[in-house]
């Protein structure tokens, strides 16, 4: 029987169903965040309209309006991305080799092999990511519809908290994407980060 090393050196390509979602997922997270900077701009959220802007380059949709009409559609895009994933993860029974174990939390602790740590590393890193995307998808709610959608904007205290986890989900996103990708490529080297995408 294969360590979970072994078997990452193994097989170094992913499922087509895996790279759509690592493509779908990249180039919404994209146009998320450039047209979230420019509601972010419009009114900051530490400092009000007289806080820290962002440069206008960096911002998509124009103006107020135009950024909000593509932040929340291409939220749609993510979320339902991110859901067909997660069914796909389910049905094919991905979840027992991608998302953190207990033999990873022993591997974290007692082991010696540092490949076999980097590989718990890798797995605990891409299951943190998942409660971090669900937490910007329902604050994301809330702050699209907060008539309607009241209790979601109540359960964080307020608007300017919601506004601030929000906000701050984008880069520890971006940071936990960032180490995800490098212990990816420690655990099975350039090959099986091209997978994610190309091979």
């Amino acid at each position: 029987m294969r360590s979970p090393t072994q078997n990452i050196n193994h097989k170094l390509y992913q499922d087509f169903p895996a790279k759509v979602f690592h493509w779908v997922s990249l180039v919404s997270l994209f146009l998320m965040i450039t047209s979230g900077l420019q509601i972010y701009n419009a009114n900051p959220v530490f400092g009000g309209r007289s806080g820290i802007h962002m440069p206008p380059i960096l911002g998509l949709g124009g103006w107020l309006a135009g950024g909000r009409h593509w932040h929340f559609a291409t939220m749609w895009i993510f979320a339902l991305n991110l859901l067909w994933y997660g069914i796909y993860v389910l049905l094919t029974r991905r979840w027992r080799h991608r998302y953190m174990s207990g033999k990873d939390i022993k591997a974290l602790v007692v082991s010696q092999n540092e490949k076999r740590k980097n590989y718990a590393w890798h797995r605990l890193v891409y299951t943190l990511l998942i409660p971090i995307l669900l937490l910007s998808i329902f604050s994301g709610l809330g702050m699209y519809k907060p008539a309607q959608f009241y209790w979601i904007v109540d359960s964080f205290g307020g608007w300017e908290p919601l506004r601030i986890t929000h906000f701050m989900a984008v880069p520890i996103t971006l940071i936990l994407g960032g180490i995800h990708s490098q212990l990816g490529r420690k655990v099975g080297g350039d090959r099986l980060l091209d997978s994610m995408f190309w091979e």
